[in-house]
């Protein structure tokens, strides 16, 4: 039941998802509740899957894209596009450690920001436009867990960068053993995509080790600039990643 409550508390975080009544909120769930982070993920990604293949029985698949884009945003309230913006804004313009955190803070977007994210669902959607519609399916049902993993990696292994931020309470240390269990909960949707066959096995493979460079990559990066990370790069990671796998699973089709 405690392990239901963390769940419950991670979709509350990061989706407009309703939960029931019954369970409740502790302050301390938040602290433990990353190690959920990609089932959240798979619950995006299905919507995302249900949402595009139902549009291509009479759409188009660009059209079919644009929509399952469309609903994810919708259910996570441009959660994680919002945070890849700010740190765009944020990296882009701050010349210093405490600018960069000043202007990441900042609600506004900026040129940065605007031209970042633009570009950004602009590669997504046109990735995704150019599988065959099955492998996009798989595609979507895989990338968003696994692009969530890979942000929870930096609360893993690396250090909140702010005194306090909306993030912090996400934030505490990760455990070995909680991203043992966000790992195993990419499982299942990996699986389906590589054992249907609608995303061949080399894709599934090329897409993690590019995501995986990515992070480390930003991480690096990060650690220099920073100091450590934000609750908007946790979203920068998630949207880049997802961004790669898409861009691996057209390039090795």
């Amino acid at each position: 039941m405690h392990q239901l409550r963390l769940f419950f508390t991670a979709l509350q975080f990061f989706t407009r998802l309703p939960i029931p009544r019954w369970v409740g909120f502790e302050p301390d769930w938040l602290h433990h509740a990353s190690r959920y982070f990609p089932l959240v993920g798979v619950i995006v990604g299905a919507a995302a899957a249900v949402v595009y293949w139902a549009a291509t029985l009479a759409l188009p698949p660009p059209v079919a894209v644009l929509l399952a884009t469309a609903a994810t945003i919708y259910m996570t309230g441009a959660f994680h596009e919002d945070g890849f913006a700010d740190a765009c804004d944020g990296l882009g313009g701050g010349h210093t450690r405490e600018r960069a955190l000043e202007i990441m803070k900042d609600s506004r977007i900026g040129a940065y920001g605007a031209i970042g994210i633009g570009l950004l669902l602009a590669v997504k959607c046109t990735a995704l436009a150019q599988l065959p519609p099955l492998a996009a399916v798989a595609a979507l049902v895989a990338a968003h867990p696994l692009s969530r993993l890979l942000a929870a990696s930096l609360i893993w292994r690396m250090e909140y960068a702010r005194a306090e931020g909306k993030a912090k309470p996400l934030a505490q240390q990760m455990s070995g053993a909680e991203f043992a269990i966000a790992t195993l909960c990419c499982v299942p949707p990996v699986l389906l995509a590589g054992l249907s066959g609608w995303l061949a096995w080399p894709n599934l493979l090329a897409g993690l080790v590019a995501m995986t460079l990515v992070t480390v990559w930003f991480a690096r990066k990060l650690a220099r600039r920073l100091g450590g990370y934000t609750g908007d790069c946790l979203g920068a990671v998630q949207q880049l990643c997802e961004a790669v796998f898409y861009l691996c699973a057209l390039a090795v089709l």
